[in-house]
Formats: C-alpha cells, structure tokens, sequence
C-alpha cells in the first residue's frame, strides 16, 4: 500500500509559491492587499544585509512614505471612530531626548482605567506614531476603554532617525516609566506595553530592559504581536521554518536582513537580547510580568515568536500563544474594512489582557 504525505506548506512546498495562491491565505485579507499591490510576485528588493548603511539609510527614507500611503489605504472607508478624545505630551528622556506621546482617552470616562502603552511597527527602522494607521488602532483600543498612550521613538532610519539601537528602546523605556509615574493624572490604574512588528521587538526588549533594572514591577503584562525578534535573516535555522515558508510573503528575509542591519548597524548586538528578544535566556526571562505572544499563520516571523512564547512558559512566565490564520504579517490589524471580524477580534483580546492582567 502506497501512502501519501500531505505537501509541505507554503514555499516548504513549492519554493515559487505567492501569497496570493497559498490556499491559506484568507480571500478578503487578499483582496485589499491587491487594492495596494501586495500579495502577487514581490518586487526585487534593491538592498541586503550586505548593502552598505549609507545605500541601507537611504532606502529607508524611500520605502517609509511608500509604506505609509498603503497602510492609510488599507483603512479603505471605514467611519472615524468617536467618543475617543487625544492629547499630546512632550517628555524628556533618558537619552535627553524630546519625545512626543499621543494620549486617547475614551471621552468622558470615569475612575482609573488600564492603560495599553502603544509602540508601532516598521522593523525600529521607520514610520511614524503620528501616522494615520498608528492613530486609527489607538482610537479602536481606547474606544474600547483603554487609556492608550503611543510612543513616537527614535528610528534607526527614516524621517525620524538616523537613531541605531539601543536609542529607540531607551524612548520606550523612558515612555513606560513616565506612564508609570503619572498614573493618577492620566486616570490609569495600570499600564501594558503593546505593538506589533518592530512594535513587538520593542515591547518585549523594555520589559527585558525592566527586568534588567529592576523596575519591571511598573509593568502589569506585554502583548507583542508578530514580533520581529530574530536579527538573523541570512541563514534561516531548522527550528524557524516560517522563516523559509513565508518568505516573501508580505515580507521577506531579504529586507529584514537589511532593515536588521539599521538597527544595529556594525551587528555587534546580534545575540544581545535587549536588541533581539529571541536570544534571551531563562535568567533573562524569569520574574516577567503575563504575556500574550500574537503571530500570523502566513507570517515569515510567526516561528521566532512561537518560539519566544515557549520559552517563557519554560521560564514559569505566566504565557498566551495565539496564531491568526489565514494572515499575512500583521494581516489582522492591516485592513479593518475588508476583515472587520479579524481585526476586531484582536482589539477584543489586547482590551481582555490588559484588564485582566491586574486582577
């Protein structure tokens, strides 16, 4: 008798394979990709690890503005959120650095509500919190009764860099700690730290940091979604197979070998974990608040967080794994008017983890 395997998934299977055939991908979550000009054979990509750091720089100051437009066209026509009002505070941090924070509030709420402290995506390396994306998912979480307060950190490159690690995460950290102190004028009871991508790497990296000082306690619970965490792109390791699965799938290893290389331009940082979350080790793990560890099923990054959440629950960290299928790197939070079931499923579970974290 003949026995027959079930193909490999996605390019593990078919090396040539595109998103936009994958019989996972989810037909709504394509569509407006297409809207946008992602999902079919991605274009050459003009930079690599081994590209020099001013060619890399200047790539990223080309590819932000690109990326920004066809993230606010994602939104498509989904209606303004109310009932949400936002304030900005400029605070000095360690670095002596300014730093803008976006605060909203849902309008006219009373006594103190949890806090989710917001840190965006793009790799550390570019976009913006001031960013119509960034601002419509901090609408959506504080209209859920949140307080959200969005970090604008320096960027290792783009309109707000040129800033190679750690100065973006000592913002973060900076970011937290002021949240932290002023919890009573803010209305907050108690803060989580959240984002997605780069977001994610941050996230993770400043309660790593917390940790390190010893003022995690500041810090009731991180949920990172689809963190990008590994740094080590060139080489795809066995136990990271997304990384070959997925790879050009929205994203590939090309680029983030390359944006990796902004961050941390001369790689001396390659396995320090407070620039690469994936290599923390138990000590570095032991005595962090809850996690929620988000990735997406159609993801090149969705093994490097499975693989993050297992090591906290090795550690005893009290851990969450949740994978979204059928999606694309960020694919759940990326286009609300084609998959509003998806997106808002995910803003559900951030507003559950963060008031469920202080009970």
């Amino acid at each position: 008798m003949t026995s027959s395997r079930p193909a490999l998934p996605g390019r593990l299977g078919d090396p040539n394979l595109l998103l936009e055939n994958d019989p996972r991908a989810d037909p709504r979550m394509l569509a407006a990709l297409a809207q946008v000009g992602i999902g079919g054979e991605p274009p050459p990509v003009p930079v690599s690890a081994d590209s020099s750091y001013p060619e890399l720089l200047e790539y990223c100051r080309a590819a932000e503005p690109q990326h920004m437009q066809s993230f606010s066209a994602l939104l498509g026509d989904v209606p303004d959120i109310t009932g949400v009002s936002v304030e900005t505070e400029t605070i000095r941090g360690v670095d002596d650095h300014s730093i803008p924070l976006y605060v909203h509030r849902p309008a006219n709420a009373a006594g103190p509500l949890p806090c989710v402290v917001h840190i965006h995506g793009g790799g550390m390396v570019i976009l913006t919190a001031e960013s119509a994306y960034a601002a419509r998912w901090r609408d959506e979480l504080a209209s859920t009764g949140l307080v959200v307060v969005g970090v604008e950190f320096r960027n290792g490159g783009g309109s707000l860099g040129d800033h190679p690690f750690p100065a973006g995460l000592n913002d973060c950290a900076s970011a937290v700690q002021w949240v932290h102190e002023h919890r009573a004028e803010l209305g907050i009871s108690h803060l989580v730290v959240s984002g997605e991508s780069g977001g994610g790497n941050l996230s993770i990296a400043t309660g790593l940091k917390a940790n390190r000082e010893g003022w995690i306690d500041q810090i009731a619970g991180i949920y990172a979604q689809c963190p990008y965490i590994f740094g080590g792109y060139g080489q795809p390791p066995p136990e990271l197979p997304s990384l070959v699965e997925n790879d050009g799938y929205f994203l590939s290893c090309t680029t983030m070998g390359a944006l990796a290389k902004v961050y941390d331009p001369d790689g001396k940082n390659a396995t320090n974990p407070l620039a690469w979350p994936y290599h923390a080790t138990p000590r570095d793990l032991q005595g962090l608040p809850p996690h929620t560890i988000s990735v997406n099923e159609l993801d090149p990054l969705r093994d490097e967080g499975l693989v993050y959440y297992r090591k906290l629950v090795a550690a005893g960290v009290p851990a969450v794994g949740r994978t979204v299928n059928g999606t694309c790197h960020a694919g759940d939070c990326l286009a609300p008017a084609a998959m509003p079931d998806v997106y808002a499923a995910t803003v559900r579970d951030i507003h559950g983890f963060a008031r469920r974290v202080a009970a």
